[in-house]
């Protein structure tokens, strides 16, 4: 008993690092979305999932939070972690560049969004204008951390969706500042609805000028900190900087009447303007999984599975409702973006779903008692589902988006048939990456016609759309090729990078056009080799070239003349070519 009041909460620490321990690599494993595996596991191991059965079941006892205190002790710390990790992925430089979607979409998304879910509360279902105002606010906001794992998974984060998701995301977090003290104003007010907006209004005032104040006299005190103290080069250290910023922000922000949260925020947004931001997020990458893990599943234990059985009906429709007036929004501001119809309704079903800030807003606004604490349970049980359904969600977006792209590229590739027909004897290029925009430069700049073919459907789309002779196809299949003669071209030139590709569309060119002229890229001389024997008329192992440049150049510094080492380079290159023929020549 002593031991368990010195340290009160060390069996929930415990079961929490056993669960994680199992958890991360057995959802890595099975390719789960972790922040779904950990809303799940946490709801079942909460007070109102097995939790329920502790009393009857005593050895339950040892693997369930039954107790809130425990709880709230974890999730206090994972969210102050959360907002930290947030504010360190946010930077000025990063915002300025992407201003366009950032506050252009992003804030359209949030006050849009706001507005129908507020405006649903307040008409449909009689709600005061001030919880119809909160709730609006908190679930016009995504999930940065289920949506950026999905797209990674994808490897989308790059693509012109992922920019757009991701810009309209960056002003979500920023949005959590002016919530926070929305709803600190909101819970101090006391003289009326006429007094709200006085109050709102000095709150901010007050708050903008404490903010300022840590952002300045921080920033110049953590770097100095940082600079001081990273010249021993101690990992130990710069983690121990790292903690003592992060709390001590939020301590400094709870002392100004503003929230821990804003305050680990702020701390991360100091760190991103230095330049050990790179070193930072090298040292708290290792803890990121097991810290986003420790908030949602914090978080999962919060639902209270009984709500979900005495009102299955009325939560399935708030979710379904959430989703689809979410999605709407995001979907027609892709659209007006520049987003295909396809990709802007994949883009509104991915960030659908409510978002893990809602959870601490919602905390917040019920401890300030400005929202029901009925009412407020019911909005994070509805953003919990809804990040459940996600991932699946998200394929149904993808699974819409890539049918659709493959349609309008078939229709694309059935208009271009023309064009085809008239591509009589003209380079023929297979592949159009880096080293098929280069040879398109040069045979361009000879005026030698080609044509090229690429299986990048956006990078396709872009060329085309600047009128270049690229189209949507894979060279390898000989109807295509019989679309642009290929038994009348000058040559075809084949830069995949991938060998089995190659090595298939070699095969079956010299099976279909025997006489072709085939080019053909390899990755080293053992590629180079099989291409030949398959029937490649040259082949160039890259390998090679970019060794023979580099022991030219370093001849060329060792003092020997310039025509002697492009000779010594020319017979090395010969031996090679030679060393390719032997395996056809002995058989």
């Amino acid at each position: 008993m002593q031991e368990q009041h010195a340290f009160p909460f060390l069996r929930e620490i415990l079961l929490f690092l056993v669960l994680s321990g199992i958890l991360i690599p057995t959802l890595q494993r099975l390719r789960i979305n972790q922040v779904v595996g950990f809303l799940a596991v946490g709801t079942l191991v909460g007070p109102f999932g097995l939790g329920l059965l502790a009393d009857e079941v005593p050895w339950l006892a040892f693997l369930t939070f039954p107790r809130d205190q425990g709880i709230a002790a974890l999730a206090e710390i994972g969210v102050l972690f959360l907002m930290f990790m947030i504010g360190l992925e946010l930077s000025a430089a990063r915002l300025w560049a992407m201003r366009r979607w950032v506050f252009g979409a992003g804030s359209a998304q949030v006050l849009a969004s706001a507005a129908l879910v507020g405006g649903v509360l307040l008409l449909a279902y009689g709600f005061d204008s001030q919880t119809a105002l909160i709730v609006g606010l908190v679930l016009s906001l995504s999930s940065t951390a289920v949506v950026m794992q999905l797209l990674a998974q994808q490897q989308a984060t790059g693509s012109p969706l992922g920019q757009a998701a991701f810009a309209i995301l960056m002003l979500q977090d920023l949005a959590v500042v002016p919530i926070l003290l929305l709803i600190g104003a909101l819970g101090g007010n006391s003289g009326g609805s006429g007094g709200v907006a006085m109050l709102a209004l000095t709150t901010l005032l007050k708050a903008a000028i404490a903010i300022g104040l840590i952002y300045l006299v921080g920033g110049r005190v953590v770097r100095k900190l940082f600079r001081a103290f990273a010249e021993h080069r101690q990992p130990d250290v710069f983690m121990a900087l790292i903690l003592l910023s992060t709390f001590g922000i939020a301590g400094l922000s709870a002392a100004a009447g503003l929230s821990m949260a804003l305050g680990a925020m702020i701390a991360g947004l100091l760190l991103a303007e230095t330049e050990f931001k790179h070193e930072v997020e090298l040292m708290v990458e290792p803890f990121k999984g097991l810290l986003m893990g420790l908030f949602f599943m914090t978080v999962g234990m919060s639902i209270d599975t009984r709500q979900v059985l005495d009102a299955p009906l009325l939560l399935a429709a708030s979710v379904a409702g959430l989703v689809l007036l979410k999605a709407l929004v995001v979907a027609i501001l892709l659209r007006i973006g520049g987003q295909p119809w396809s990709r802007a309704v994949e883009g509104g079903l991915l960030l659908g779903q409510g978002g893990e800030f809602a959870f601490v807003a919602i905390g917040y606004a019920m401890s300030a008692q400005v929202l029901d604490p009925t009412l407020g349970a019911q909005v994070m049980l509805v953003v919990g589902l809804s990040l459940f359904f996600t991932p699946m969600l998200a394929r149904l977006g993808r699974f819409i988006g890539e049918r659709h792209e493959h349609a309008r590229h078939e229709q694309a590739a059935a208009n271009d048939d023309a064009a085809l027909a008239s591509a009589r004897g003209r380079v023929i290029i297979a592949g159009f990456g880096r080293v098929g925009q280069q040879l398109a430069k040069l045979l361009g700049e000879q005026n030698i016609p080609f044509v090229a073919f690429e299986c990048d459907a956006k990078l396709v789309s872009k060329l085309h759309a600047e009128g270049r002779p690229v189209y949507f196809g894979n060279a390898s299949r000989p109807e295509l090729l019989r679309r642009v003669h290929a038994d009348e071209a000058p040559a075809i030139v084949l830069t995949m990078d991938h060998p089995a590709s190659a090595m298939q569309a070699v095969r079956g060119i010299r099976r279909e056009f025997p006489h072709a002229r085939l080019f053909v890229r390899s990755r080293d001389e053992k590629h180079a080799r099989a291409l030949r024997q398959a029937g490649a008329s040259v082949v160039v192992p890259e390998t090679l070239e970019a060794s023979l440049q580099l022991s030219a150049f370093v001849l060329e510094a060792m003092g020997l003349d310039e025509r002697l080492v492009d000779g010594i380079v020319d017979h090395e290159r010969d031996l090679v070519s030679a060393r390719l023929l032997e395996p056809e020549r002995a058989g």
